[in-house]
């Protein structure tokens, strides 16, 4: 947490950016030729070729796998490919662009999630934690806004990587998104103590903030003619606010008389 988050627009933003790269950086945790019988490519080579033969061997390989696990419903392996599968045709310009992900990404997220909630349903023994890091991009701000599937999958990441601070800050964010206040302080804990020693003060009382505001949207109150009203401000920087039936505890206070 190394930005000034504050700006409704400097967040929309931020979030843009880590989005995208997230699903760059998955192109080098979960490849099409580590460990899973598939050619070269992955994310990159899906937005890049996405009418071309990388699309159609991300689209094969679908069916392939969709077949499988109707027939074998608790092929574990099935079950990861095909989520594997779909989050590499996830990464054609169909499907994700500079602005979000798309109407069509979506679908093909849902579906991903599908085919990762009855991957874990089985109980792999030791579940993919390159798989799981790519799914944080679904589930997150710019893709489902699930935070709840966001806080599980963020679970299985940090303990295969259990010295990262930025994941353990991840995942308490999630967690405070998720209202899983009790994750989100144990996940704080640990991030603040990873952190350089420089950040740690900032990044204590950046994650506290976000515990007390998990939606990021500064509250205001106004008092007018002796009646309190609460509300946030709109994209045109103006307040919209309803009667407060009492005084809340806010982050900003404005008077009009």
């Amino acid at each position: 947490m190394l930005f000034d988050l504050r700006g409704r627009g400097r967040r929309r933003t931020v979030r843009v950016l880590y989005f995208g790269l997230a699903l760059l950086m998955g192109v080098g945790l979960v490849g099409f030729g580590i460990g899973g019988g598939f050619g070269g490519g992955g994310i990159l080579n899906a937005a890049s070729n996405n009418e071309g033969a990388g699309s159609a061997s991300f689209a094969g390989q679908i069916k392939k796998y969709e077949k499988l696990t109707q027939r074998q419903p608790n092929n574990v392996s099935a079950w990861e490919h095909l989520t594997e599968a779909l989050l590499h045709e996830a990464g054609g310009e169909a499907y994700v662009t500079r602005t979000g992900v798309t109407s069509k990404g979506r679908e093909l997220y849902s579906r991903a999630a599908q085919a990762w909630s009855s991957y874990i349903a089985l109980n792999p023994p030791t579940p993919s934690a390159k798989l799981a890091q790519l799914m944080v991009s679904v589930y997150g701000e710019e893709g489902l806004k699930q935070p709840a599937q966001a806080v599980q999958v963020l679970q299985i990441v940090v303990a295969a990587r259990p010295t990262s601070a930025a994941l353990y800050s991840k995942l308490a964010v999630y967690a405070y998104k998720a209202g899983n206040v009790r994750v989100g302080d144990l996940a704080a804990v640990k991030a603040v103590s990873l952190a350089p020693a420089t950040e740690r003060v900032r990044l204590k009382n950046e994650l506290a903030e976000l515990k007390k505001n998990p939606s990021g949207e500064k509250v205001y109150t106004t008092t007018t003619e002796g009646k309190t009203y609460v509300g946030k401000l709109n994209s045109n920087g103006e307040l919209l606010a309803t009667e407060a039936k009492t005084a809340p505890s806010s982050t900003g206070t404005t008077t009009k008389k």
